[in-house]
């Protein structure tokens, strides 16, 4: 019995959920641990991010200007800082100005709205009775709403506030992170690998090179994606004259890095505040989106990305929402990457399971 598949099976799920509850009831040794890596996980993936973004530029230096590993770490570094200035002497100042020349606009905006729905109502017996009823709800409800809105923004910002020093020390740690990253990143697989035997280090070495390639993808990929629809929405928020443009793109920018549903998060301040500046740019707006989404799904992403990811637009928005409901907006920002990382390693344990499986076959005949 012990031979037949179904029990090997069995005994490994009670072995799984055993171990799942032995750590559960354990948990208080793992407390200092999970603290730990907490204090080290921001520098540690922010610093992962960058070394997938800089290591092909420091690459670059090494092939090309013949320079050793210190000399093209210390390029890209400075190659780091010409952007940062770049961006806070040219791009920052605008950002900034739009935002606050917003932000001074939102009560006028919300009166405008207002008008808007009272004309409507006033103006067009047709509406039934239970949408005006509604309006009316939502119209006495907004300044409740917005002020509870207010309430857990200032909350949040006021936690903000108080992990501002770790925020700080995390961001002080990151260049040493990335500086060894980019030193030292290619000497740890061989030196995990010494306690493998040959033939088990060359699997793992495998798996590891398909996990590089997947992350490195993903990392570069969506970057490179997000910055070229950020250009395209920019350029077409130009060509309307649409009011906080280069904000209005930036913020399109940022929430690009989220899975099929950046998008529509980018557009809805757009579309809001473009419809409060002309009616007519509502349709522009949702024409710019299109037109922006439509040239990275078909010429930028398959070029950038590549196949390396390979996963069904189906299987992303699940895992997205899913990730979401469980670990919030962290969830979302990760979620298609561990996956990817997940999936690379069972498909990998399963090839190799099988190749192992054949080959004893092989052998047996």
């Amino acid at each position: 019995m012990v031979q037949k598949r179904w029990f090997q099976i069995l005994t490994f799920f009670i072995m799984f959920f055993l171990l799942i509850w032995l750590i559960q009831s354990t948990k208080f040794i793992f407390i200092p641990l999970l603290q730990y890596v907490g204090a080290i996980a921001f520098p540690l993936i922010g610093a992962g991010i960058l070394y997938y973004l800089t290591r092909p530029l420091m690459l670059f230096f090494e092939r090309r200007l013949k320079a050793n590993r210190i000399i093209s770490i210390i390029l890209v570094y400075i190659t780091l800082l010409l952007l940062v200035g770049l961006f806070i002497m040219y791009i920052w100042p605008i950002a900034q100005r739009q935002f606050a020349n917003l932000a001074y606009s939102v009560p006028a905006m919300i009166a405008m709205a207002g008008d808007i729905i009272e004309y409507l109502q006033q103006n067009y017996t047709s509406i039934p009775p239970q949408v005006n009823e509604a309006i009316d709800d939502f119209l006495q409800n907004l300044p409740t709403f917005l002020q509870n809105l207010l309430d857990h923004l200032f909350g949040f910002l006021g936690n903000f506030i108080g992990h501002v020093i770790s925020i700080l020390a995390g961001l002080v740690m990151m260049p040493f992170f990335l500086f060894f990253m980019l030193k030292d990143g290619e000497k740890l697989l061989p030196f995990i690998l010494q306690i493998f035997k040959k033939k088990r280090a060359e699997n793992i070495r495998a798996l590891a090179g398909k996990i590089d390639n997947v992350l490195s993808s993903f990392i570069q990929g969506q970057l490179l994606v997000s910055f070229f629809v950020g250009v395209l929405l920019y350029i077409g928020y130009l060509i309307i004259d649409l009011d906080y443009a280069l904000l209005l793109a930036l913020f399109g920018m940022l929430t690009n890095v989220i899975p099929y549903l950046g998008p529509f998060i980018a557009v809805t301040p757009a579309l809001i505040v473009g419809t409060l500046q002309d009616p007519m740019n509502f349709i522009w707006v949702a024409v710019i989106m299109l037109v922006a989404q439509q040239i990275e799904s078909n010429l930028i992403s398959p070029n950038v990305m590549g196949q390396a990811l390979n996963v069904h637009p189906l299987t992303v928005m699940t895992v997205v929402i899913a990730a979401g409901s469980i670990a919030g907006f962290l969830g979302i920002l990760f979620a298609v990457p561990v996956y990817a990382v997940v999936r690379t390693i069972i498909v990998h344990l399963y090839q190799t399971y099988v190749e192992s499986k054949e080959n004893k076959e092989d052998a047996l005949i």
